[in-house]
C-alpha cells in the first residue's frame, strides 16, 4: 500500500487514509469484488479512484446524473487527473477526443450513464478497451426499496457476465438490510467483499423543531446560526419551493429556486452560482442534491417532514462534507405526515411497497418526536448501537416527558364519542369547548367530551394529537383526514398503559452556533476573507466550482498554518502536488503580504 499512501499524499494532499478507505483500495487493486456502504463525506470516491490510478488502463465509473459527473472530472482534472465524462450532451468531437486518449493510454478515468453503458455498441467499444475497473456510485439506485431507483441500473449485472475478470465496487452512502441485498442480487456482487463504515457523520448537529410559522422559524435558524452560510432548504412541492425563495429573497438573503418545473437554463444558472459562489442558498424540491458535490454546505433544512429516514439521512448529509461543523435542521408538523401519507396511498405502487413507505414515514415521524438522542436513534435504524452524541437539540436541551395519560384519555375518549369520522381541528373544537358551525351542526356541544380540554390552546392540543399518533394510538384516515382510534389505544383508555409526553409549549430555535464551529481572531479573518476571494477569482477565471480550487478545510488549514516558503505548502491538508505547483506562487504570496 506504499503506492497508494504515496497518492493520496501527493495526488489528492491528504496526510492519511480514513477508516476502511485504505482495506478497499487494496482489495480493488488487487483485482476483488467489493461492495462499499460508506457515509456521504467519508472519502467513497478515493476508494476507486486511487486504484484506477495504481492499475492499467481506464476506470470506467457508473454514475446517474450529470451534474454528478461534471463535478467528479472537474475535481480530478484540477488534481491533475486525466478524466472525463460521456453523457448525451456530449458533442461527436468530444467523444472522438477522448477515445484518442483512451487509445494513448492517458486517460484514468472515464464517467457514463447506466443507460449509456449496456448499449452494445458502448460494450463492443470496452471489448477493445484496456479497462482497469468498474465503479458502480450511488449503487442503492438498482433497487425498488431504495429512494432514488433507476430500472438502468439493474442492466448493470451484464458486467459480471462479459468483463468477468475485470474487478468492480458498488459503493452508496445508505442501503437498508433489502436494498443492500438488491445491489448484491443484481449487480452479481455476491461474492464481492463487504464493507460497511459506521453512518455516523459527528460533525452535523442535529436540530428538530415542532413547525409553528415554519417561514419565520427558518428565517430565523438562518440568522441566528447561518448567516452567509451555504445552504439547502428542502420542501414538498414546486409551489412552495418559490415561495420560500421569494420569502428568504425579501429578507436579504441570497436564495434560488430549483424544481423540476424550471426551464433547464434556470435551473443550470441556480446550480452554477450555487457551486461557484459563496453565501447562496438553494431551496429545493428533492430533485436537487444527488449531483452535488460541494463540501461547504453549512446547513442543510428541511422545512417539511421527509419520507422516510434514508430520505432525510441522504439529504441532511449533503451538508459538511468537508468535515467541519454542518447543521441539518428540520421543521415539522402532523400535516406533513398526513400529506405524505396520501402520497403513498395514491402511488400507483403494489400494496407491499406501500406499507413498506408507509412504515418508513411512521419511522420518520418517531424520530421527530424522539425525546431520546437523534443521532443514537438515526444509528439504529441502520442496525448501529451507539451512545448519546451529547450535542444535538435533544442531548445539549434534554426535553423533560410529563405523565400525559389524562390528556391522552381526554383525546381519545374525545375522537371515540365524535364517531372517529372527524378532523383534528374539529375535535379539539369539542374539547376545548368551541360553539363551531360543525360542532353545533352535529350536535356535539351535547357530547361528554365537550369543553373538558378548555384550559389548553390549539397549539398544545395538536402535539398532544401528533404524539399520540407517532405513539401509534391514533391513525388518520386518508379519505377524510379523520382522526382514529388504533388497537393501542384500548390499553390507554382502560388505565392499562402510561403516556409520557413531551412538553406542550414550543421550544424557540437555538440562537447560538454549533460550539465546535471554528472561531477566527480579527486578524485570521482578513486572511480568510482574502483567501475566499481570491479562491473566488480564480473559480471564475476557470469556470469551475469554488470549492475545486481549494475546500474551506484547506483555507482554514492555510490560515492556522500560514506558509512562508513552498515546501510549507506540503503539509496543508488537501493540497497535492497539481495544485501547487498552479496556484502555490498565489498563496505564498496573499500570506506573505498578510503576515507584513
Amino acid at each position: 500500500m506504499t503506492h497508494a499512501v504515496q497518492i493520496l499524499h501527493d495526488v489528492f494532499g491528504y496526510p492519511e487514509f480514513r477508516g476502511q478507505q485504505a482495506e478497499i483500495i487494496d482489495t480493488v487493486a488487487s483485482g476483488h469484488h467489493a461492495l462499499v456502504l460508506m457515509p456521504t463525506g467519508a472519502g467513497k470516491s478515493l476508494c476507486y479512484q486511487i486504484p484506477a490510478l495504481m492499475r492499467d488502463g481506464v476506470a470506467i465509473v457508473v454514475s446517474p446524473l450529470i451534474a454528478l459527473m461534471q463535478d467528479q472530472v472537474t475535481a480530478l482534472n484540477v488534481n491533475g487527473i486525466a478524466a472525463a465524462c460521456v453523457h448525451g450532451g456530449t458533442s461527436g468531437e468530444e467523444i472522438r477526443r477522448i477515445a484518442d486518449d483512451i487509445a494513448s493510454e492517458h486517460l484514468k478515468l472515464l464517467y457514463v450513464a447506466p443507460e449509456r453503458l449496456v448499449m452494445p455498441r458502448f460494450l463492443q467499444f470496452l471489448h477493445q478497451t484496456p479497462i482497469s475497473l468498474f465503479a458502480i456510485d450511488e449503487a442503492h439506485c438498482v433497487s425498488q426499496w431504495g429512494h432514488d431507483f433507476r430500472p438502468e441500473y439493474q442492466q448493470l449485472a451484464i458486467l459480471a457476465d462479459e468483463f468477468a475478470s475485470v474487478p468492480r465496487i458498488a459503493l452508496t452512502a445508505t442501503a437498508d438490510s433489502a436494498t443492500r441485498a438488491d445491489i448484491q442480487h443484481y449487480l452479481a456482487l455476491n461474492d464481492a467483499r463487504l464493507f460497511v463504515s459506521s453512518f455516523n457523520r459527528p460533525n452535523i448537529d442535529y436540530q428538530v423543531v415542532e413547525k409553528n410559522n415554519g417561514k419565520k422559524q427558518l428565517l430565523q435558524f438562518i440568522r441566528s446560526q447561518m448567516p452567509g452560510e451555504n445552504g439547502i432548504v428542502y420542501c414538498l412541492s414546486r409551489k412552495r419551493v418559490e415561495d420560500i425563495a421569494a420569502f428568504l429573497t425579501e429578507n436579504g438573503l441570497t436564495a434560488l429556486p430549483y424544481h423540476a418545473g424550471l426551464d433547464w437554463e434556470t435551473r443550470s444558472q441556480n446550480q452554477r452560482r450555487f457551486t461557484q459562489e459563496d453565501g447562496i442558498i438553494v431551496v429545493a424540491t428533492v430533485a436537487f442534491g444527488m449531483g452535488i458535490d460541494k463540501p461547504d454546505v453549512r446547513f442543510v433544512a428541511h422545512l417539511d417532514m421527509p419520507a422516510s429516514i434514508e430520505h432525510f439521512y441522504q439529504e441532511s448529509g449533503r451538508a459538511g462534507r468537508d468535515g467541519l461543523p454542518a447543521t441539518s435542521w428540520l421543521c415539522y408538523g402532523l400535516n406533513d405526515w398526513v400529506l405524505l401519507r396520501e402520497r403513498i396511498q395514491l402511488a400507483e405502487r403494489d400494496e407491499a411497497q406501500k406499507l413498506i413507505d408507509l412504515q418508513k414515514l411512521d419511522a420518520m415521524l418517531a424520530f421527530c418526536e424522539t425525546a431520546d438522542c437523534r443521532r443514537q436513534l438515526l444509528l439504529r435504524y441502520f442496525g448501529e448501537d451507539s451512545q448519546p452524541c451529547g450535542h444535538c437539540d435533544n442531548c445539549t436541551d434534554p426535553p423533560t416527558r410529563f405523565d400525559g395519560t389524562v390528556l391522552a384519555q381526554k383525546l381519545l375518549s374525545c375522537v371515540y364519542r365524535v364517531g372517529q369520522r372527524f378532523a383534528t381541528g374539529h375535535v379539539i373544537d369539542v374539547l376545548r369547548g368551541r360553539e363551531s358551525e360543525w360542532v353545533l351542526r352535529f350536535g356535539h356541544q351535547q357530547l361528554s367530551t365537550f369543553g373538558i380540554g378548555n384550559k389548553m390552546t390549539v397549539k398544545e392540543w395538536r402535539t398532544v394529537v401528533r404524539q399520540c399518533v407517532a405513539a401509534g394510538y391514533l391513525n388518520v384516515d386518508i379519505a377524510n383526514q379523520a382522526l382514529q382510534l388504533t388497537e393501542q389505544a384500548r390499553a390507554v383508555l382502560k388505565n392499562q398503559q402510561q403516556v409520557w409526553l413531551r412538553p406542550l409549549k414550543h421550544d424557540k430555535t437555538r440562537s447560538s452556533r454549533n460550539n465546535d464551529i471554528w472561531l477566527r481572531t480579527e486578524r485570521e479573518e482578513r486572511l480568510w476573507q482574502t483567501l475566499r476571494r481570491w479562491r473566488k477569482e480564480r473559480a471564475s477565471q476557470n469556470n469551475v466550482p469554488a470549492y475545486t480550487i481549494f475546500a474551506d478545510r484547506t483555507l482554514q488549514d492555510l490560515v492556522q498554518h500560514p506558509p512562508s516558503k513552498l515546501a510549507d505548502l506540503n503539509h496543508i491538508y488537501g493540497l497535492g502536488e497539481s495544485k501547487i505547483k498552479h496556484f502555490g506562487a498565489d498563496i505564498l504570496a496573499l500570506c506573505r503580504e498578510w503576515a507584513q
